[in-house]
């Protein structure tokens, strides 16, 4: 229970219960003034329940409003200004997160899983920025789902069938180099997959042998396989070196290929269910309010509706899970809510528990990049463009700095991630290297700086957690102590709204409190609070880093 919550509670029991806690709680206003309190619960609403005035109303509500989170009260008009007991609450805030340091915001198990499916890139073709939301968004709230209570299950659900594998086959033996190839696989294959769409675009008969070749493929052809096989291969190494320069793990690679002898079990069901109908040699379920959902093509060859019916029931049927997010731009919207109403129909009770978490588009120049007309930004690239920013700025600032390269790496990825993160989610984001590089104001590494400068101060004060004793810490403090005791609440926002943005806002705002709070006060002062403070900051950075953490942003000690 929050604070804001629990001075909600004392309104409600005060009122005798008119409005339950939920309902006073969606009343209370903070005021624009400091002196006006630090809440505000307006009666005007309350005065029709009660057929009185509303200052009367206030009058009477001072009087019984005794806790001891509250020091005292002022009636403003029909407003009941409440002053909160800021020595109480900071003594309260700062024991919860030095006795839980890291669990502090956590709840407790439901032994529930969450299955994410996130990231999801296309085998053969470069990971590039337009991957980087579904990685950075999915992966923050898998962190999140843990910090919630729930066992979080990460699926990469690799592109690694379908149509342009048919091309990319065609396209190998008309024009691929294995020697190229070998050396550099991601690079080469996007060569040649990118002159194959030029050619395809006046010659439709490339489409054709495409279209062929991936049936090939389907049917098990040999030589089809062997080539899927490699460039799978190659693709997953070439991956797997950014996944771990972002921090991010899965438990399942399990990409659309693995559901091919799956979904056979899927169209029949849909024939034994009467949901099955044709149209014009092909087969579709049809559906309310929104296009039917295509199961199978004129040729029999299957889609990425097939395949997700078939990933969507193995899922439940292999974890059991309470909620599955599906973390996919907001272009596959229409897709998502065809694959929900088509298991719907199937019976599925299941189905209400499948979350698409939509997300807006990495732009280049106000368009979405595009693979297959080679213009893309690979992810990589902006990484190690990062990294030596984040190296020259160490060198400038801080040279005798230790461990420069790995504090470098971690600034220079935060940077990237932070950057995607801190904007919300449903929102376009223009590519530009030069703001994603930019460490000044509302970046990751601003926030990281700020962690790395409490912990530098700490070891100047010789702090240790374990000797803390309580005293003063000064009232400019009191604002970073309403922050403090927010942190669980964020949390739980971000979990319930499937959004790290505000995680990422949060964090950004502490940060700023922190430093005008140094700014203004000497926490190393010889006048007996040095402690306090020092357990103060200490409480800053335990939250600072719990913040980066959930978002996936490394948080080094010193810069």
């Amino acid at each position: 229970m929050n604070l804001t919550n629990r001075i909600a509670n004392v309104i409600s029991n005060a009122v005798e219960n008119e409005w339950t806690t939920e309902q006073v709680e969606l009343l209370l206003e903070k005021p624009k003034q400091t002196e006006l309190g630090d809440i505000a619960f307006p009666c005007f609403t309350l005065a029709k329940k009660l057929r009185k005035a509303p200052q009367q109303i206030a009058l009477e509500l001072s009087t019984k409003l005794e806790d001891q989170l509250i020091a005292s009260v002022q009636v403003a008009g029909g407003y009941v200004n409440i002053f909160l007991n800021q020595a109480f609450i900071t003594n309260q805030v700062l024991h919860s997160i030095m006795t839980d340091l890291q669990k502090y915001g956590s709840k407790n198990s439901m032994h529930e899983k969450i299955v994410i499916d996130f990231s999801s890139p296309n085998i053969a073709k470069p990971f590039s920025m337009g991957h980087l939301r579904s990685t950075v968004i999915g992966n923050s709230l898998a962190n999140i789902a843990e910090k919630n209570g729930y066992e979080a299950i990460r699926i990469n659900h690799l592109g690694d069938w379908g149509t342009q594998f048919g091309k990319l086959i065609v396209a190998y033996k008309l024009w691929g180099n294995k020697e190229k190839i070998l050396a550099a696989p991601i690079e080469e294959l996007l060569k040649i997959y990118v002159h194959f769409h030029n050619l395809a675009e006046k010659d439709d008969s490339l489409n054709d042998q495409a279209r062929a070749a991936f049936k090939s493929l389907e049917e098990g052809d040999e030589e089809a396989l062997t080539l899927w096989n490699w460039f799978k291969e190659a693709s997953l190494k070439e991956f797997q070196i950014i996944y771990e320069l972002l921090g991010v793990h899965f438990d399942s690679y399990a990409g659309e290929a693995f559901y091919n002898d799956k979904m056979t079990r899927v169209v029949d069901d849909l024939k034994k269910k009467g949901l099955l109908i044709e149209s014009n040699g092909a087969f579709v379920v049809e559906l309310e309010d929104m296009p039917p959902s295509l199961i199978t093509k004129k040729d029999g060859a299957t889609l990425y509706a097939t395949r997700d019916l078939a990933a969507a029931i193995y899922r439940h049927q292999t974890f059991h899970a309470c909620k599955t997010f599906y973390v996919v731009g907001n272009e596959q919207t229409l897709h998502f809510k065809q694959l929900f109403s088509v298991l719907e129909k199937m019976g599925f009770e299941w189905s209400k528990n499948l979350v698409h978490v939509p997300f807006g588009m990495m732009l280049k120049d106000g368009k979405k990049m595009s693979t297959r007309k080679g213009k893309v930004i690979l992810l990589a690239d902006v990484i190690t463009d990062a990294i030596k920013t984040a190296q020259h700025n160490i060198e400038e600032k801080n040279p005798t700095l230790e461990n420069k390269e790995e504090v470098a790496k971690q600034v220079g990825v935060g940077a990237v991630i932070f950057n995607d993160l801190k904007n919300d989610r449903m929102n376009d984001i223009e590519f530009s290297l030069e703001q994603m590089l930019n460490f000044e104001g509302e970046t990751g590494p601003y926030v990281q700086y700020t962690n790395a400068r409490i912990c530098s101060l700490l070891q100047k004060g010789s702090f240790e957690a374990e000797a803390f004793t309580f005293s003063s810490i000064g009232v400019e403090a009191w604002p970073i102590i309403q922050l403090l005791e927010d942190f669980p609440r964020v949390v739980e926002k971000a979990f319930d709204n499937a959004d790290p943005s505000q995680i990422a806002k949060f964090s950004l705002l502490l940060a700023r409190q922190f430093n005008k709070y140094y700014a203004r006060t000497k926490i190393l002062a010889d006048d007996g609070t040095t402690s306090s403070k020092l357990a103060f900051a200490f409480s800053v950075s335990v939250v600072l880093k719990e913040s980066l953490r959930l978002l996936g942003v490394p948080a080094p000690v010193k810069m």
